[in-house]
């Protein structure tokens, strides 16, 4: 039902529109071809006291066809030609029937006496010219009214301006031409009807645009507010049809009732613009007081130059002149402004706009100062030449952009933006130099503390991707007083509507009350996170188109909305931003990989170092690139002496070549019980490299045979013997990068194992002696026996005698040597 009758409202606004315009172009046709016949000469009704009624001449104009004819003020017109004059309203209707620049006779009564006027010209009434500028500012109301009306259909009050527009259009374009047939009798009652009810539908549209008086919140309440133009335009209409009888002439009660019409719309114009005022100084809402802000002001700046130039000085009685008339250009500026407040397009921007109005104008004003101080400075003006003339143009045109730049800069830096205009005109700069931040806390701090000042805005957050879980989290909240709000828990946040965005930024008029078409498929998790947030701007931060971050801006310290070039200003400072969180990222990923790279390392080289065995590793041109302590002992080497050299400078040259040999050979390659000599060339004697024959010659010193140990040098106090591996060094792609040398230190085990077969030598030697000891003792015992028995048989026989204890003392001789051999073998290890 109701979009039944918006479409039949919306149809009869149409039908209204179209009918207006036709008969505003009949009207401004007629007018053009249609001269009202004049004589010069106002005429106007005398009623007499006997009921009877003179038309006289009440104003003759100085040059006209009644002065050129001598015709004076008082002088009573009786016939014009054979058309007898019995009112005011016969003259048109005779000089109608007048050819233009044609001749009549007037015949007259002056002081009683009755008298001919022959050969009095009747010419075209003039025509002030700034009736068509009316038509203008006419077909500028009726334009800016559609435009609003059925481009922002559902914006606030769109109809009820619209309506506005039209009536206007009807009292700027609704002209009679004087025929005073039926159609310009409709366009003058058209005329007077709108110029009564234009000013009351003002008055309405101010009364009820924020809020509706409680007058007019009773049903049909507002129609009070139309109810004294319908009384004046009665009492117009019954003066005009003779309803109401005036004893004074019917010319001035016109004069008279006109100046009370446009009195009584000057009121009701002024009433209007009076109440937008009172609602600006009560609403809270910034949106509605920019737009209140915008509506009083542009009807003041509308209605104020119409009112003093003409509105008041016809009232008080004077009559219209040209200039008089061009005043009602500025009632132009009124449905201009009240279109840009209700449609709301680029709200927050009038005052850049007003500002580059500003200095555009000063420095125009400075460059025509310029160049007319030039010119009378050095000619005069009347003998400038012209290539002197357009040598000062030229000179104009090329200063007046430095002039311009200069004055803009003047005016930000002392009247617009004052302590936040150095903070502006750095901001850029300031964004550049945040790549070098690499601390993303820290950058993200300095963004927050730089806009706040810079855009006096409350409070400003910042909202990180998460690639883990693929989502914005809230990172930071920043306040103007520069404390850090405590973050809401991450599960009463839905950010959702930061991922379904693709737009460089998302505003939100009413964070609280959100009304667009978009949020209302939105989940009520996601409206109370906005609501929460209370932010109305969310800024996208992009890099190589993928949104790494959203910061959000709330309104301004005052409540208002950003302008655009503040909005512009962010979305700069976004790319900057996304840049900079980029390269923290990068960077904090290069450190972790970094940390992460010398944590292995360290590990490695841990593992390497643990290891009881030498490790060294070798480029493919034999450089040593790696040298574990444990090598450090075997050769005497340390690692920073050692790491960067050739394997030839380090290693004795059989060695070496042993190294080569095994360079050819694939998998890995084994060497056993290598010999491994100290490096003598690590020692220095008296601050000069030794020598072995240093050695050989010199007497044992300091535990070194005299030789002194080079600064941080390792002692090989002995020749290693060692088990040698060499393997190839691989990389992650399988490609040969060098070698991996192991020594394993065998020198103890070989002493261990020279001690086992020393040891098993000796144990044989024992059990043989063991043996020998116990298949000798057993012969010597006899032998030693029978040489005693011998003895005591021939103990009278010196000689043999000796020779048997000779034999006697050689047995236990052999005997004990045996004995010491048998002991021998028992104490010997086995």
């Amino acid at each position: 039902m109701s979009e039944n009758r918006n479409q039949f409202a919306g149809t009869l606004l149409l039908i209204l529109t179209v009918a207006a315009a036709v008969a505003a172009v009949l009207s401004f046709q007629h007018l053009r071809t249609y001269p009202l016949h004049d004589d010069g000469v106002t005429w106007v009704d005398r009623h007499l006291p006997d009921g009877s009624n003179q038309v006289i001449a009440a104003y003759v104009t100085s040059g006209g066809p009644g002065d050129k004819a001598d015709i004076h003020l008082g002088d009573q017109l009786l016939k014009i030609g054979n058309f007898p004059i019995h009112n005011a309203l016969n003259v048109p209707q005779a000089l109608a029937d007048v050819p233009l620049l044609g001749q009549t006779r007037y015949t007259l009564r002056r002081n009683g006496i009755e008298f001919p006027k022959n050969n009095i010209f009747i010419q075209a009434a003039p025509r002030d010219s700034a009736v068509y500028y009316q038509y203008v500012v006419g077909f500028a109301y009726l334009a800016i009214g559609l435009f609003v009306y059925y481009r922002r259909t559902s914006a606030v009050k769109s109809l009820h301006f619209y309506l506005l527009c039209l009536v206007s259009f009807i009292a700027a374009c609704f002209h009679y031409s004087g025929k005073l047939n039926t159609f310009d009798e409709a366009v003058y009652w058209a005329n007077l009807t709108a110029n009564l009810f234009a000013p009351a539908i003002f008055l309405h549209f101010c009364l009820t645009f924020h809020m509706r008086p409680r007058f007019l919140e009773r049903r049909g309440s507002w129609l009070l507010l139309y109810l004294p133009s319908a009384i004046l335009l009665a009492i117009v209409a019954a003066s005009a049809e003779g309803v109401l009888k005036f004893s004074t002439p019917l010319l001035e009660v016109r004069w008279f009732l006109d100046r009370l019409t446009l009195g009584f719309s000057m009121l009701l114009y002024f009433s209007g613009a009076l109440a937008l005022g009172f609602d600006f100084a009560y609403a809270e809402d910034p949106i509605v007081r920019r737009q209140l802000k915008y509506l009083r002001n542009g009807a003041l700046v509308g209605l104020l130059p119409f009112a003093l130039f003409y509105s008041l000085p016809y009232v008080l009685g004077a009559v219209p002149t040209h200039v008089m008339n061009l005043s009602v250009l500025s009632m132009a500026l009124i449905p201009l402004t009240w279109a840009y407040a209700i449609t709301r397009y680029r709200l927050m921007d009038v005052d850049i706009i007003f500002q580059q109005g500003y200095v555009y104008t000063l420095a125009t004003l400075a460059v025509i100062g310029t160049f007319y101080g030039l010119v009378f400075l050095i000619f005069n003006t009347s003998t400038i030449t012209p290539p002197a003339f357009v040598l000062f143009i030229s000179f104009a045109t090329f200063v007046f952009q430095p002039i311009r730049r200069w004055i803009q800069e003047q005016l930000d830096r002392w009247v617009f933006y004052r302590d936040r205009y150095d903070a502006r005109l750095t901001l850029i700069e300031f964004a550049r130099e945040l790549s070098s931040e690499t601390d993303q806390n820290a950058m993200l701090a300095k963004v927050s503390d730089r806009l706040l000042k810079t855009l006096s805005i409350q409070q400003i957050g910042f909202f990180l991707f998460n690639e883990s879980s693929e989502r914005f989290e809230l990172h930071s909240l920043t306040q103007r007083s520069g404390a850090r709000n405590a973050k809401p828990a991450p599960q009463s946040l839905d950010l959702a509507f930061l991922e379904q965005s693709e737009k460089p930024y998302l505003f939100f008029e009413r964070t609280r009350h959100l009304r667009d078409i978009v949020s209302a498929a939105w989940s009520q998790s996601v409206r109370d996170t906005i609501s929460e947030l209370e932010f109305t701007y969310y800024v996208a931060c992009k890099s190589r188109g993928k949104t790494l971050a959203y910061f959000g801006v709330s309104r301004t310290t005052e409540g208002d909305f950003l302008s655009s070039d503040d909005i512009e200003l962010l979305i700069t400072l976004s790319n900057y931003v996304a840049i900079a969180i980029e390269n923290s990222r990068l960077y904090s990923s290069l450190q972790r990989k970094a940390d992460e790279y010398e944590r292995l390392k360290e590990f490695s080289e841990n593992i390497v170092e643990s290891i009881n065995i030498g490790i060294l590793a070798a480029d493919l041109n034999d450089r040593v690139e790696s040298w574990n302590s444990q090598i450090e002992k075997l050769t005497g080497i340390p690692r920073h002496e050692a790491v960067g050299k050739c394997l030839a400078e380090l290693f004795p040259q059989d060695l070496c070549q042993k190294f080569d040999e095994a360079r050819g050979e694939e998998g890995v390659h084994n060497l056993y019980k290598i010999s491994l000599p100290p490096r003598l060339d690590i020692f220095v004697e008296n601050g000069q490299p030794a020598t072995e024959s240093a050695e050989l010659n010199g007497g044992p010193r300091n535990g070194y045979g005299g030789l002194e140990l080079a600064k941080g040098a390792t002692p090989p106090v002995r020749e290693s013997i060692v088990n040698l591996a060499i393997a190839p060094l691989f990389s992650k792609e399988q490609q040969q990068i060098g070698r991996l040398i192991i020594f394993d230190d065998i020198t103890d085990r070989d002493e261990l194992e020279r001690r086992l077969v020393q040891a098993d030598k000796l144990s044989s030697i024992g059990l043989l002696a063991a043996g020998v000891a116990h298949e000798v003792n057993t012969p010597l015992a006899v032998i030693s026996t029978y040489a005693q028995m011998l003895a005591k048989q021939v103990s009278g026989d010196d000689q043999k005698s000796k020779l048997l204890e000779k034999i006697a003392k050689q047995t236990f001789r052999a005997s004990e040597i045996v004995n010491s051999l048998l002991n021998f073998s028992r104490t010997s290890p086995t």
